[in-house]
């Protein structure tokens, strides 16, 4: 797989009110340059209802997909987030 860059990383907003939707990304990498455990969430708009969130060690990187409306936080501004897509 090659991972496209379509935007600058960025530290995860760290409340539901400033998530972000990486400029309606439908792919977003992941990283969490912390050593500790930290947790991702994605909600349906900036303060709505939560879509589903998930567990992020230390170290580990992740792309999730979503709605390019829906927006994700994190509990830490050390996960940090970029837009991305694919190609081959």
């Amino acid at each position: 797989m090659i991972t496209k860059l379509l935007g600058a990383e960025i530290p995860l907003p760290t409340t539901t009110g400033a998530a972000t939707s990486f400029t309606e990304a439908s792919a977003v990498r992941l990283v969490n340059t912390d050593t500790n455990v930290h947790i991702v969430s994605v909600v349906e708009t900036q303060g709505g209802t939560g879509i589903g969130s998930m567990t992020m060690p230390g170290g580990s990187v992740e792309i999730i997909t979503k709605v390019a409306s829906h927006c994700v936080f994190s509990d830490s501004a050390t996960v940090k987030g970029s837009k991305v897509g694919f190609t081959n």
